[in-house]
């Protein structure tokens, strides 16, 4: 039998045996032997390097991956630009591939034909994909009291395991799951939820938002006295998401901004109610209230006279009442 006849023997038993996936054993005197190289394993995005130890004058060697040639001696049959010939002599036959991909995942076989005999080498390469996250909730909002569900897959090789955790939180509310369910969420539970995707190559991060609503609570309000003729300000703070819009009000009549001698101001989560020049008829009973799309709020102040020593009235009538009081107990001394 002729060397090229030989040779085409060669590279269809070499194609043969890419096809099962499995290289099979040489039985008795067969005239090709097959040799199993160490397995490679590489990470995706590296370069691997496929040797081929020969050691023989060689006449004819290829590369094969799959049912495909990727080199024959010298000459290139792959059109992918991420092959190419590393080392062609007696001894070594090296190709080497760039920015390994999934795909370049399987067996790979070296067929050599020598002086005396053909044979084949045989090597697996093995392709390990970092984590990367695939699908991902978007942020949501949502009213306090809703069941929420959200979810996180990623993929990779090997396969990633994936985790959720309440960033702002102390690290009460954690699950080792692609969903993520939560009861009848309160304001405390919302926040930015990091999903983490690991496996022994690399970790993914994302994080998704939950905003949960609720109505307003208002702080409770704080009596101030103020003397005539001077600023007064009366704060009224309240906690609610959406932000609350503020009213205010001395008993029936809604203050607004355009009184004259006075002025609201609203920052946030904060309004003022703002008296430049303190009157008889600006003290009294106020009551600001809070709302937004889920309810309202309120709280009352008392707004009163203060002298301009820092005393009020009531305070000035008590001490002389306990003068008049102990005024015989002091003369005695």
């Amino acid at each position: 039998m002729t060397p090229p006849i030989y040779w085409a023997m060669l590279v269809g038993m070499a194609i043969m045996l890419m096809g099962q996936g499995l290289p099979v054993k040489t039985q008795g005197n067969s005239q090709s032997d097959k040799n199993i190289m160490d397995n490679i394993t590489v990470r995706q995005g590296e370069t691997v390097f496929l040797r081929c130890t020969q050691g023989e004058i060689v006449t004819h060697t290829a590369w094969l991956n799959r049912s495909s040639i990727l080199y024959a001696g010298d000459e290139k049959w792959s059109v992918d630009p991420r092959v190419s010939l590393v080392t062609l002599n007696q001894e070594e036959f090296t190709i080497k591939i760039e920015n390994v991909e999934m795909t370049d995942e399987g067996q790979y076989v070296c067929a050599v034909q020598t002086s005396r005999r053909p044979t084949t080498n045989i090597v697996y390469v093995h392709v390990q994909v970092p984590p990367k996250i695939i699908n991902l909730s978007r942020d949501i909002v949502v009213n306090e009291g809703a069941n929420v569900t959200i979810l996180c897959q990623a993929n990779g090789k090997p396969e990633p395991s994936v985790s959720w955790k309440l960033i702002s939180s102390s690290g009460d509310l954690t699950t080792n799951d692609e969903y993520l369910e939560i009861s009848s969420i309160t304001r405390q539970r919302a926040g930015a939820y990091e999903c983490t995707a690991v496996n022994d190559i690399d970790t993914d991060t994302q994080t998704v938002d939950i905003t949960v609503n609720y109505a307003p609570t208002v702080s409770e309000g704080r009596d101030i006295g103020v003397a005539l003729g001077q600023r007064g300000v009366l704060e009224c703070e309240a906690d609610a998401v959406p932000e609350a819009d503020f009213e205010w009000y001395k008993g029936d009549r809604r203050f607004t901004n355009g009184f004259e001698g006075m002025e609201i101001v609203n920052t946030g989560s904060l309004s003022k109610l703002t008296f430049f020049n303190m009157s008889d008829g600006d003290y009294g009973n106020y009551t600001c209230v809070a709302v937004n799309k889920l309810g309202s709020s309120n709280t009352t102040f008392l707004l009163y006279v203060q002298d301009g020593n820092g005393f009020t009235l009531g305070v000035h009538l008590n001490i002389y009442l306990l003068f008049i009081v102990f005024l015989p107990f002091l003369l005695k001394f």
